[in-house]
């Protein structure tokens, strides 16, 4: 193993980046966490993690930040992430995602931190030409989230080719479930992610669950997508920043996927199989710019680090996710 190394992650308070958190600790590594808690929550940070409430913008916080805390390593997780406001209000994205992400990254630069790991999106592909989607295929983003993340790539290719830095940009596909030992998960109101919206309405807390579109070129007329385990993706996290210290010459753009998809009736399926109900689906129009399929090609991950997922079932990514969405029904009763 790498010697323990001490990450500054950026959004440890969220979905992915409180995932990412466990597995740097499982690993053996010392996380610190950064989140403005504007989507996050503060008890998704385990308590003897030391945590930091600000904004990754205010360069004066995240320099002592990663100065008191001798940070090796970034993951940054903080941003924003709603394709559809992207398009409402693409400054707030060009500035949570991009603007913010030059600050960050100019920082690190400053104080010396040499590694960054970027959760970048499938989203920079925009609508692919092809699937399973190659890393070398055209990056032409058709919303303005796609967009700002892209930007940040480009940004962290350039300065790598400037300073003593280098990189992993892993282009995430559709993340799903929960911490399988219950720790953490999906909690913020109003997700918008299939699985978490299904569980939601198993578990009463929605009517129905909307399916946008029954009329594309797949199996069941349903858009077809790569669901990745969150706690998968978290461990992708750590074998990369493992890599990043290995051989500091070398950087990585590369897609975390499956490498192969479900349709929304096949996910609905599964939850329903999951939970012994039946959710009510309500038929839709197409949602503008949504492609018929989008999976991963992830034989460029698996060459590189060797990550080899361990939760790639459909019904125990849903089942993680259930657990975790009685656990929030527990919480908020307490």
């Amino acid at each position: 193993m790498t010697k323990q190394l001490k990450v500054l992650v950026t959004g440890g308070a969220g979905y992915i980046g409180s995932h990412a958190v466990l597995a740097l600790k499982d690993a053996g590594h010392s996380p610190v966490v950064i989140d403005n808690l504007v989507t996050g929550f503060r008890w998704a940070v385990p308590e003897d993690v030391p945590f930091v409430e600000g904004n990754i913008a205010d360069e004066a916080l995240v320099a002592a930040t990663l100065r008191d805390h001798g940070i090796d390593a970034i993951m940054h997780f903080a941003g924003s992430i709603i394709v559809p406001e992207s398009v409402e209000n693409p400054l707030k994205y060009y500035r949570n995602n991009t603007a913010a992400s030059r600050s960050l990254i100019e920082s690190a630069v400053n104080t010396g931190v040499k590694h960054f790991i970027f959760s970048s999106t499938a989203a920079t592909y925009g609508i692919p030409e092809s699937s399973p989607v190659r890393e070398d295929m055209p990056k032409l983003p058709i919303n303005p989230y796609g967009m700002s993340k892209l930007m940040t790539e480009h940004m962290l290719r350039d300065v790598a080719a400037a300073h003593d830095f280098n990189y992993c940009a892993l282009r995430y596909f559709n993340v799903a479930g929960a911490d399988p030992l219950g720790r953490t998960g999906q909690s913020t109101a109003g997700a918008t992610h299939l699985i978490k919206v299904a569980v939601e309405a198993a578990l009463g807390k929605r009517d129905s669950v909307a399916v946008f579109g029954t009329d594309y070129a797949t199996a069941d007329g349903t858009g077809v997508r790569d669901y990745i385990h969150v706690s998968d993706l978290a461990a992708a996290h750590v074998i990369a920043l493992e890599a990043l210290v290995a051989d500091p010459s070398t950087s990585h753009t590369l897609n975390c996927g499956y490498g192969h998809g479900y349709s929304v009736m096949q996910v609905l399926d599964a939850v329903d199989r999951v939970t012994n109900l039946k959710i009510e689906r309500k038929i839709e129009g197409r949602r503008a710019g949504d492609p018929d399929e989008l999976i991963s090609d992830n034989r460029e991950i698996k060459a590189r680090f060797g990550w080899q997922p361990k939760y790639d079932d459909l019904d125990t990514i849903v089942t993680h996710a259930l657990q975790w969405e009685r656990k929030l029904g527990e919480r908020a009763q307490v």
